[in-house]
């Protein structure tokens, strides 16, 4: 079954979430830290991850009720501890000063912890946002400023009107990616749910570790001649821009939408690629069927010229694509970005088998050559994803963010803050094969981006 968010056509002054911020205090490390410098890796130094994840996880109120006060006290707590083993994101990033690099000064520093209250309901967030920001004060410190000063990473708990609560967490993402901040979500919630409030070396599964050398350029390693890694690296490479794809996302208002796919719908996507491919069904995972199914229903909606060439981004997990495999335990950012690329008449004409085909090879192409090449790339340039033509998509799905329990249950919605022109695919509650597909899409292109998916998927118009 797919499900579907209605969205909305009025216009843009829809009210956002009604939020009053009750205090907003620094949290520092609960007992001491190393005092030093430590230096932020080549993938994570890149141009391209100078943004925030912004988190936001719904719980609803249990039957029995939550005493608040004592609540936020021991989340505000276990950040603190929590903040021991990852001192690092209680620290302050800058650029390094003889290089293209960060590096993160650590001393304490201490992250920001807010109680907010709203007049929000739980039920509110199971439908797609009315417009990208409307939930955007339910984390109302950014950390988009961190090399300005900003905390690297800020926590909201927000009291709702229900008896409900959200958390917003935002990372820079220069300091860990999705599995490292899922990691670290799941050890800061599992201290805060429980009743003892000893820290050990053992409470963090796995143990955080740093190492970020490993993911640095090697001294020795022949740099790849420039002809071959624009071949290679097709997503750092421009391509034309035939149809005004930038000036369309930066000018039109964009509506998010939020559609649920379920286990049954994606066999029947597996089946639809099987059918027309030489592979059996069980080649194809969920994700190259889905991500396949998504990028054909998006650039169809956004009728572009058929010569566009289209690029699909996605990101791929390297921790053990690389030679050795990266320790158990390292929240840096261990992904390079998958790319799948074709022109939007062979995309649309030659249907999902051919389009799955593509975002499988893609994904297979990343091994540990791929993945030096990428990270001598980044260090010896500013190289960035060019945007035209371009779905970047994140699996946030596979994050264990749908586990992350503060002693209030575990989330009945998991989110980004801001929905955009990113497609998030999120896990779902209480259905453990499904995957709810965020992304927002231009308003004059939203309904034919939803019917396609739901036709591609063969299920009846709502």
């Amino acid at each position: 079954m797919i499900t579907h968010s209605k969205h909305h056509h009025s216009s843009d002054n829809h009210m956002p979430a009604s939020v009053q911020v009750r205090k907003a205090d620094v949290v520092t490390p609960s007992e001491p830290t190393p005092t030093h410098v430590l230096r932020l890796s080549a993938l994570d130094s890149q141009l391209f991850l100078r943004f925030p994840v912004e988190y936001l996880l719904v719980y609803k109120a249990p039957a029995h009720g939550l005493d608040r006060a004592t609540t936020t006290a021991r989340v505000k707590a276990a950040l603190s501890r929590a903040l021991v083993p990852y001192y690092p994101l209680a620290g302050r990033v800058r650029a390094v000063a003889d290089g293209p690099g960060l590096e993160v000064v650590c001393s304490a520093q201490g992250a920001i912890f807010v109680e907010a209250f709203s007049d929000c309901t739980a039920s509110e967030f199971e439908r797609a946002p009315r417009h990208c920001n409307q939930w955007r004060k339910l984390l109302s410190s950014h950390v988009d400023e961190v090399l300005k000063g900003a905390p690297p990473l800020v926590v909201q708990l927000t009291w709702l009107s229900d008896g409900a609560a959200t958390l917003g967490v935002g990372f820079s993402h220069c300091l860990c990616d999705g599995i490292g901040s899922g990691e670290f979500l799941n050890s800061f919630a599992e201290l805060a749910s429980r009743a003892k409030s000893t820290t050990g070396a053992n409470e963090f599964k796995p143990t955080p570790v740093w190492a970020r050398h490993l993911m640095d350029p090697s001294p020795f390693r022949i740099l790849p001649c420039t002809v071959n890694s624009a071949l290679s690296h097709p997503e750092f490479k421009k391509v034309p821009d035939l149809c005004g794809f930038s000036s369309r996302f930066s000018q039109e208002r964009l509506t998010p939408t939020s559609v649920t796919f379920d286990r049954k719908c994606l066999n029947e996507l597996k089946r639809l690629a099987m059918r027309a491919g030489r592979l059996s069904e069980s080649s194809y995972t969920a994700f190259e069927v889905l991500a396949a199914h998504v990028w054909r229903s998006w650039a169809k909606s956004l009728n572009l010229a058929s010569k566009q060439v289209v690029k699909l981004l996605f990101s791929v997990n390297i921790r053990n694509r690389v030679k050795p495999s990266l320790p158990s335990g390292y929240y840096g950012n261990a992904f390079v970005l998958g790319c799948a690329e074709v022109c939007v008449k062979d995309l649309i004409e030659k249907g999902l088998s051919h389009a799955t085909e593509l975002v499988k090879r893609a994904k297979e192409r990343v091994d540990d050559g791929y993945v030096r090449d990428v990270v001598e790339t980044v260090s010896t340039s500013r190289a960035c994803p060019d945007p035209v033509g371009v779905l970047i998509m994140s699996q946030w799905s596979r994050l264990g963010l749908e586990r992350v329990d503060f002693g209030m249950g575990r989330p009945v919605e998991v989110g980004p803050v801001c929905c955009d022109k990113y497609c998030i695919l999120l896990p779902v509650h209480n259905q453990r094969d499904a995957v709810k597909v965020n992304l927002a899409v231009p308003t004059n292109s939203v309904d034919q981006y939803v019917h396609l998916l739901r036709i591609g998927a063969r299920m009846p118009e709502e």
